[in-house]
């Protein structure tokens, strides 16, 4: 099995050591490479501390995608050698049962979708935590790794990145070339949560993931408005439909925490916070479709114009299967 890990760091800060020893540690189980898109003073410090068990190398250079994530996982996929490859983001934290159960669900799926938690559990992750809940109960969240066996993706000729949210969007590739999708919810895979100034950094760009489900999207753009016709015509029935409303959240939350053994790693706080997780979507919502308006959202010095395209769309480009995704043309410098 290998762990494709693609990084861009601009500046290596405290968390450097830990990601050394966890890399480590990872090596014993399976082979570890690291696509290492930073600039080039970090990049050598990185070689230098990772030489030894990982294979590190640089994105290739015909891959200049929009998302330079999308870039990082399609290289590492060229250069793997096993059948078997997990795709994750630097925050996340396999454990050797972890990495061992998904290399045991590919025998029979194409890809796997494991379950992230935040680990440890400030109040900002507990915060985001709520829209993980909210996804457990309609499907399965969206994590920051995969299970993808490389035969597969080589037969999808990878996924496009030009995309802002890379992770639905390889899904829907995988769906549309009629692949094998194994929703893990319970399987718990650690994530470190985020500093505080980029949480809040991320709301907007979250909100902007929602334009490639427009149901979803919708509902948000209406929570706003209803609540002000509600609260101009009749305010105690208002007051009363946000308690009920808040309520129900809440409740769905809840499910969403029990489910598949969540309760073990979700604290019943993640519940409650969910009307603020709501409520937070429903403001963002609007600056994101001003967003999409003016060209697309702000993302490293261009503008990504898409979120991700639907399975529909992606079926009607099947004739040109094994031709890897353009990139560079749905983006424009900011």
């Amino acid at each position: 099995m290998e762990y494709v890990l693609p990084l861009r760091w601009t500046r290596d800060g405290d968390d450097l050591p830990e990601l050394t020893a966890y890399l480590r540690r990872l090596s014993e189980h399976a082979g570890v490479i690291v696509v290492d898109g930073s600039p080039p003073a970090v990049f050598a410090r990185h070689a230098r501390l990772w030489s030894g068990f990982a294979r590190h190398l640089r994105p290739d250079p015909d891959l200049a995608c929009g998302n330079g994530k999308v870039a990082g996982v399609r290289t590492g996929m060229r250069v793997a050698r096993s059948e078997f490859v997990v795709v994750a983001d630097d925050d996340v934290r396999y454990d050797a049962a972890g990495l061992a159960r998904v290399r045991e669900l590919l025998e029979t799926a194409d890809l796997v979708r494991p379950q992230n938690y935040f680990d440890p559990m400030p109040w900002h992750a507990r915060w985001d935590t709520a829209r993980t809940l909210l996804n457990r109960v309609f499907g399965a969240d969206y994590p920051g790794t995969f299970g993808i066996r490389r035969s597969f993706f080589e037969h999808m000729g990878g996924y496009d990145g030009d995309v802002m949210f890379e992770n639905l969007e390889l899904i829907r590739t995988v769906r549309a070339h009629g692949g094998r999708e194994r929703r893990a919810r319970e399987v718990y895979v650690r994530r470190l949560p985020p500093g505080t100034r980029r949480f809040w950094s991320q709301r907007v760009r979250q909100a902007y993931d929602d334009l490639a489900q427009p149901a979803r999207m919708a509902l948000f753009l209406a929570v706003l408005p209803c609540l002000a016709v509600a609260a101009a015509r009749r305010p105690r029935r208002a007051v009363a439909a946000v308690l009920l409303g808040a309520a129900a959240v809440t409740g769905l939350a809840e499910v969403g925490r029990r489910r598949d053994g969540g309760r073990r790693v979700f604290p019943a706080t993640c519940s409650v916070l969910a009307p603020v997780w709501v409520l937070e979507r429903a403001v963002c919502s609007w600056p994101a479709l001003a967003a999409r308006l003016r060209g697309g959202v702000p993302y490293r010095g261009l503008r990504l114009l898409v979120a991700a395209h639907s399975v529909r769309r992606l079926r009607r480009a099947l004739p040109a299967r094994g031709t890897p995704p353009p990139c560079a043309s749905r983006r424009r410098t900011a």
